[in-house]
């Protein structure tokens, strides 16, 4: 005899997305603030399509706009850590510290591109977008089409498909990955295990983003509520 709910749709995977209202008046300053900070790094090699920073901006940018979006980061990060963790945390919404582990900026175009990977030391990661070319213009682009410049990120089903394997009875698996769009002043919040990468981006304007890794601490008492070993 089945139970009422049979079911169970296991380890799903939180994804935050959001717009920040500030982005119009804001991203202009952002952006020339990261290609200041290219032009003056003596390791950058004039030319060169592809440039990350070091992952130290969140003390060194001096700006008030900066600090505004710094706090819209956080407020980002806390709404979906808080969503994330329902009927996991003991309350509701406990106290929490947010640690911003690191916070780096990336400016590619001439087709480079980030290949797949996962960030460690950090429980929650976030991807920024403040300039592309709109998604007119990079569809037009014969090599990349529509793929131009997207984030792409891998389920945790797409390393399980059995030698590619696929049949009726695995439809779920079969959509495997999803392309974020880059569209300046978004952010996309994501856990840090989840594989992902920059497709390869070419355009009139330069792919700016500005990424960062956080952990999550609870503001009493210990970080962990299901210690290793237990069924």
């Amino acid at each position: 005899m089945l139970s009422p709910d049979p079911l169970h749709p296991l380890w799903h995977t939180p994804l935050g997305v959001y717009q920040w209202e500030q982005a119009a008046d804001v991203n202009p300053l952002l952006a020339r603030v990261c290609q200041s900070m290219r032009a003056t790094d003596p390791n950058h090699v004039p030319g060169a399509p592809f440039y990350a920073s070091d992952d130290k901006l969140l003390h060194r940018v001096k700006l008030t706009e900066w600090q505004a979006f710094i706090a819209f980061l956080v407020d980002s990060l806390r709404q979906t850590v808080v969503l994330a963790n329902q009927g996991v945390w003991p309350t509701q919404a406990p106290g929490m510290r947010i640690g911003m582990e690191g916070i780096w900026f990336q400016i590619a175009n001439g087709g480079t591109h980030h290949d797949i990977h996962t960030h460690g030391n950090c429980s929650w990661s976030g991807v920024y977008c403040i300039q592309v070319d709109d998604a007119a213009a990079r569809a037009q682009h014969p090599s990349f089409a529509m793929h131009n410049g997207v984030t792409r990120f891998y389920g945790p089903h797409f390393n399980r498909q059995g030698g590619a394997h696929m049949d009726f009875g695995n439809a779920y698996l079969q959509n495997a990955h999803l392309d974020m769009e880059p569209i300046p002043g978004q952010l996309v919040i994501f856990p840090s295990w989840l594989a992902h990468q920059a497709m390869p981006y070419a355009g009139q304007d330069d792919r700016i983003i500005i990424s960062f890794n956080a952990s999550i601490h609870a503001e009493a008492g210990t970080d962990q509520l299901h210690a290793y070993g237990r069924g």
